[in-house]
């Protein structure tokens, strides 16, 4: 009798259980919890600026942090534009980086595609740009300031048009050049729409790694797992 008793007890608590437990799936799916990390910002740079070792070794180096961090995936990008000299058509980031959805590393959707990640319904700020060990990166008002993130692309995520030096190089330079850059934490010295952009809010004082400190920067960059 204290057998069958405890057995129905058992089967009731589980029919109870079942419903709050798809419940609480629902709801962390809703969130953006329990899918793998898709997006984080570097957490080093490679120590030389803007010298990246050009788009391949961008990519390596967002492989080696990602994997060094947990990650199974292998087909990391960096979010970085490049272009090429007498008007030809250059690499555009958005196009390096797959169709999303993306989450940080706490599982949180930062992006469900590529328009929405070049729109207002974009989700990356301070709190959700996080490093591939989920550690947030130092903004403004921080010490040092870090929110600088190398990208070379106009606000559609495009290599830029407007002239010049605008990637280090192709991602090559650690030395005189410029490379358009983002603010991770939208805040700039300004309240405008570039201070506010998360990858093109101005160009850097230069390549080397001296030049990307002195305008907020480290040398980060945003790196994607293509879909």
């Amino acid at each position: 009798m204290k057998l069958s008793a405890i057995v129905a007890a058992f089967l009731a608590s589980a029919l109870v259980s079942a419903p709050l437990l798809a419940q609480d799936k629902a709801k962390a799916k809703a969130k953006g919890g329990g899918g793998p990390m898709t997006f984080f910002v570097t957490s080093v740079g490679s120590g030389k600026g803007g010298d990246l070792g050009g788009l391949e070794g961008a990519d390596a180096h967002c492989n080696e942090l990602a994997k060094a961090a947990g990650s199974k995936l292998t087909n990391w990008k960096a979010y970085l534009s490049t272009t090429l000299p007498g008007g030809d058509a250059g690499v555009n980031a958005r196009d390096r980086i797959g169709k999303g959805p993306w989450r940080n590393a706490k599982g949180v959707v930062v992006a469900k595609s590529v328009a929405d990640l070049h729109s207002a319904k974009n989700n990356i700020n301070k709190n959700t740009a996080l490093d591939e060990k989920g550690q947030m990166i130092k903004g403004r008002g921080d010490k040092p300031n870090e929110h600088d993130m190398l990208t070379g692309s106009d606000p559609m995520g495009m290599f830029s048009t407007a002239g010049g030096d605008t990637t280090c190089g192709n991602w090559t330079k650690s030395g005189e050049g410029s490379a358009i850059v983002g603010h991770h934490d939208l805040q700039g010295l300004k309240d405008t729409r570039h201070m506010k952009s998360w990858n093109s809010s101005h160009g850097s004082a230069g390549c080397s790694q001296e030049s990307l400190v002195k305008t907020g920067g480290a040398g980060y960059y945003y790196c994607f797992a293509a879909n």
